[in-house]
């Protein structure tokens, strides 16, 4: 199963608790690499160091301040053995095991954030939408130096995650520090998180805008209801389309490649190249694009990462769209789950992938065509100027237009453009591409 997704081991291997949006694609890997590969070139055991193995059990059985039995000490082992090969290779127990498969049905229990490990401190990477974390104000790089009064420094990944885990309904406080102030506190309830990875709406007559939050299974088809939906809302042909990946950690590669079907006719996806059988693979498009071939922007930042920089990576380089924001996180590589025996399962890396112009975006990610910071938007006031339309005798507009006097205009509704200033600068080019083109 390829799986992909940006967080570290640990982080990954509980992440069902707190809200990380883990996936996998149904890409069957096999047992043992085919015969002549370098994975299966025999070699001689180090008989030295399995000695030394021994020998180092041996003395914490007989030396240790408390009792540990030898079951606890070989998974211990087994766990220290794929921690230490990349971030993303971990060894998942049953309750892991089982976490990882139910995450990808987009309903998990937690507080609604993804987290990662930095300098020994939990560093939150995204808050998930409209969850308890997103809610409570929550951001992208505020650390957890405390939870429930407890510092989690020293503490291991998976110390401090059983820390949150809790019944639905109670309530948990963080300690958060962020951009280096001052701690603070955020008390949030546990609650079961339901995450539509899909959300759509209309910006302005003619200017749709998807939005996707994770990669799930059905994340390609809800982004075809998507589309089917905008057009209708639209009433016709849209002008334009902004796919936001923003803050969008990753998920299932297969869904990965459905969603840059919607918007491509034809070429290559996404392709990926490992040392195992069915770890090099190549996905192209199908010829089923449901976009009309419209104008489109591709939002991305620090917080888009592995599956959604295929899909911002792909359309990059199909020239399908421009890619504007700040540079993606830069994960390409892709995890494999490999399932043994007594419900337990390896997680490790066996494949980098590539963008269609054969760019690796590992410890790179993608460049926007654009570069767009965030920052805030304070809208001023427009004076209500004095218009011709005012003064008494005024002429007619001679085409039978209605007049339009001072305060004619009905007061707009709040959009999400209005405060997004990355979103109202993606808007705009939309609407300068759509006037070029002639739409």
């Amino acid at each position: 199963m390829l799986h992909l997704s940006r967080l570290t081991s640990l982080a990954l291997t509980i992440a069902l608790v707190i809200g990380a949006p883990l996936a996998f694609a149904a890409q069957p890997a096999p047992a043992v690499a085919p015969a002549g590969t370098a994975a299966t070139a025999k070699a001689p055991l180090p008989l030295e160091e399995l000695r030394t193995f021994a020998e180092v059990m041996d003395r914490i059985k007989a030396a240790y301040v408390e009792p540990v039995d030898d079951k606890t000490l070989l998974e211990n082992a087994i766990k220290g053995m794929l921690s230490n090969l990349d971030p993303h290779s971990a060894y998942l127990g049953p309750e892991d095991f089982t976490e990882l498969q139910e995450s990808t049905s987009g309903e998990f229990g937690g507080l609604g954030i993804e987290v990662g490990s930095e300098d020994g401190f939990i560093k939150v990477v995204s808050p998930i939408d409209d969850t308890p974390a997103s809610k409570a104000g929550i951001q992208a790089g505020d650390f957890i130096v405390k939870i429930n009064g407890a510092p989690t420094r020293g503490q291991t990944m998976t110390e401090a995650v059983d820390k949150m885990r809790g019944k639905i309904g109670q309530k948990i406080t963080l300690t958060l520090v962020r951009d280096g102030g001052t701690p603070f506190d955020v008390t949030l309830a546990r609650a079961v998180i339901q995450v539509k990875s899909v959300k759509a709406q209309l910006l302005e007559s003619g200017y749709g805008y998807i939005r996707i939050t994770q990669f799930q299974v059905k994340t390609g088809e809800e982004v075809s209801k998507a589309l089917a939906k905008l057009r209708k809302d639209n009433g016709k042909k849209l002008n334009g389309i902004i796919l936001d990946l923003r803050n969008n950690p990753g998920g299932v590669l297969q869904a990965a490649v459905e969603v840059v079907d919607h918007f491509i006719k034809k070429g290559l996806i996404v392709y990926t190249k490992g040392r195992i059988a069915n770890s090099e693979l190549r996905f192209s498009a199908t010829g089923k694009d449901e976009s009309e071939a419209v104008p489109m922007v591709v939002l991305i930042n620090g917080g888009s990462a592995s599956a959604s920089e295929i899909v911002a990576g792909a359309l990059q380089d199909q020239k399908r769209a421009v890619v504007m924001g700040t540079t993606s996180f830069g994960k390409g590589s892709v995890q494999t789950v490999l399932p043994l025996n007594n419900d337990r399962a390896l997680k490790i890396t066996t494949a980098l992938y590539f963008t269609p112009n054969g760019r690796s975006i590992q410890a790179q990610g993608i460049v926007p065509d654009i570069e767009v910071r965030k920052a805030k938007i304070t809208n001023e006031a427009d004076g209500d100027y004095f218009k011709e339309a005012d003064l008494q005798g005024h002429l007619g507009n001679g085409n039978g237009g209605a007049d339009k006097p001072t305060g004619s205009g009905a007061k707009a509704k709040a959009m999400p453009q209005d405060d997004d200033y990355q979103l109202a600068q993606a808007l705009s080019l939309l609407k300068g591409l759509s006037i070029t083109s002639g739409r």
